[in-house]
Protein backbone atom coordinates (compact mmCIF):
# COMPACT_ATOMS: atom_id res chain seq x y z
CA UNK A 1 0.00 0.00 0.00
CA UNK A 2 1.31 3.46 -0.83
CA UNK A 3 1.70 6.17 1.76
CA UNK A 4 -1.51 8.16 2.41
CA UNK A 5 0.24 11.56 2.08
CA UNK A 6 2.74 12.57 -0.61
CA UNK A 7 4.14 15.88 -1.85
CA UNK A 8 5.81 17.35 -4.92
CA UNK A 9 8.05 20.45 -4.84
CA UNK A 10 9.05 22.51 -7.87
CA UNK A 11 11.71 25.23 -7.85
CA UNK A 12 10.15 28.22 -9.62
CA UNK A 13 13.51 29.99 -9.90
CA UNK A 14 14.87 27.37 -12.30
CA UNK A 15 11.66 25.67 -13.39
CA UNK A 16 13.00 22.31 -12.21
CA UNK A 17 12.10 19.79 -9.49
CA UNK A 18 13.39 20.66 -6.00
CA UNK A 19 15.43 17.49 -5.48
CA UNK A 20 17.20 16.76 -2.19
CA UNK A 21 14.97 19.09 -0.16
CA UNK A 22 14.47 18.02 3.47
CA UNK A 23 10.81 17.68 4.48
CA UNK A 24 9.16 16.82 7.79
CA UNK A 25 5.55 15.60 7.97
CA UNK A 26 3.92 15.96 11.38
CA UNK A 27 0.54 14.59 12.44
CA UNK A 28 -0.47 17.29 14.91
CA UNK A 29 -3.82 16.15 16.33
CA UNK A 30 -7.13 14.60 15.43
CA UNK A 31 -10.69 15.75 16.09
CA UNK A 32 -12.73 13.26 18.13
CA UNK A 33 -9.78 10.89 18.46
CA UNK A 34 -9.02 8.85 21.53
CA UNK A 35 -5.63 8.00 20.03
CA UNK A 36 -2.65 8.74 22.28
CA UNK A 37 -0.58 10.16 19.41
CA UNK A 38 0.12 13.82 19.16
CA UNK A 39 2.88 15.41 17.14
CA UNK A 40 4.19 12.26 15.46
CA UNK A 41 6.77 13.27 12.83
CA UNK A 42 8.18 11.58 9.73
CA UNK A 43 11.18 12.75 7.70
CA UNK A 44 12.11 12.53 4.03
CA UNK A 45 14.07 14.18 1.24
CA UNK A 46 12.55 14.89 -2.13
CA UNK A 47 13.73 12.57 -4.91
CA UNK A 48 15.23 13.66 -8.25
CA UNK A 49 11.73 14.53 -9.46
CA UNK A 50 11.07 16.71 -6.37
CA UNK A 51 8.65 14.17 -4.88
CA UNK A 52 8.24 12.51 -1.50
CA UNK A 53 6.55 9.17 -2.14
CA UNK A 54 7.47 7.58 1.20
CA UNK A 55 8.26 8.88 4.69
CA UNK A 56 10.82 7.40 7.10
CA UNK A 57 9.15 5.40 9.89
CA UNK A 58 8.77 7.10 13.27
CA UNK A 59 9.40 5.01 16.39
CA UNK A 60 9.29 1.91 14.19
CA UNK A 61 5.87 2.71 12.68
CA UNK A 62 5.04 3.81 9.15
CA UNK A 63 2.76 6.74 8.43
CA UNK A 64 0.01 4.34 7.39
CA UNK A 65 0.31 2.37 10.64
CA UNK A 66 0.10 5.53 12.75
CA UNK A 67 -2.89 6.81 10.77
CA UNK A 68 -4.58 3.42 11.21
CA UNK A 69 -4.58 4.03 14.96
CA UNK A 70 -7.00 6.95 14.54
CA UNK A 71 -10.76 6.51 14.42
CA UNK A 72 -12.41 6.20 11.01
CA UNK A 73 -13.49 9.63 9.80
CA UNK A 74 -11.19 11.54 12.19
CA UNK A 75 -10.04 14.86 10.78
CA UNK A 76 -6.29 14.94 11.38
CA UNK A 77 -4.34 18.21 11.42
CA UNK A 78 -1.05 17.80 9.54
CA UNK A 79 1.98 19.90 8.70
CA UNK A 80 4.74 19.52 6.13
CA UNK A 81 7.76 21.68 6.86
CA UNK A 82 10.34 22.24 4.11
CA UNK A 83 13.88 23.42 4.96
CA UNK A 84 14.00 25.79 2.02
CA UNK A 85 16.63 28.26 3.34
CA UNK A 86 19.50 25.77 3.69
CA UNK A 87 18.49 24.11 0.41
CA UNK A 88 18.81 27.39 -1.54
CA UNK A 89 21.98 28.38 0.38
CA UNK A 90 23.64 25.14 -0.81
CA UNK A 91 23.04 26.48 -4.32
CA UNK A 92 24.58 29.87 -3.50
CA UNK A 93 21.18 31.63 -3.42
CA UNK A 94 19.96 33.68 -0.48
CA UNK A 95 16.40 32.83 0.50
CA UNK A 96 13.91 35.01 2.34
CA UNK A 97 12.42 31.84 3.89
CA UNK A 98 14.41 29.75 6.39
CA UNK A 99 11.61 27.20 6.08
CA UNK A 100 8.07 27.00 4.81
CA UNK A 101 5.27 25.09 6.49
CA UNK A 102 2.04 23.91 4.93
CA UNK A 103 -0.71 22.96 7.37
CA UNK A 104 -3.75 21.02 6.24
CA UNK A 105 -6.39 18.50 7.31
CA UNK A 106 -6.86 14.91 6.17
CA UNK A 107 -9.63 12.48 7.07
CA UNK A 108 -8.77 8.94 7.98
CA UNK A 109 -10.36 6.54 5.55
CA UNK A 110 -10.53 9.00 2.66
CA UNK A 111 -8.49 8.93 -0.49
CA UNK A 112 -4.79 9.65 -0.89
CA UNK A 113 -3.66 13.22 -0.17
CA UNK A 114 -1.09 14.95 -2.38
CA UNK A 115 0.43 18.33 -1.47
CA UNK A 116 2.13 20.15 -4.39
CA UNK A 117 4.32 23.15 -3.52
CA UNK A 118 5.96 25.72 -5.81
CA UNK A 119 8.94 27.37 -4.11
CA UNK A 120 11.24 30.25 -4.88
CA UNK A 121 13.69 32.17 -2.73
CA UNK A 122 11.09 34.94 -2.25
CA UNK A 123 7.74 33.19 -2.76
CA UNK A 124 5.84 29.95 -2.35
CA UNK A 125 2.39 28.63 -3.15
CA UNK A 126 0.53 25.40 -2.59
CA UNK A 127 -2.78 23.76 -3.34
CA UNK A 128 -4.57 20.47 -2.78
CA UNK A 129 -3.38 18.08 -5.43
CA UNK A 130 -4.94 14.95 -6.79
Amino acid sequence: MSTPITCHVLNTLSGTPASGLKATLTLLSADNSSSPQSSTSFGAKTDEDGRVKAWEPSAGKTLGEVMDSYNSGDRIACSIKFDIGPWYEEKGIESFWPEIEVKFYVKKGERHYHVPVLVGPWTYTTYRGS
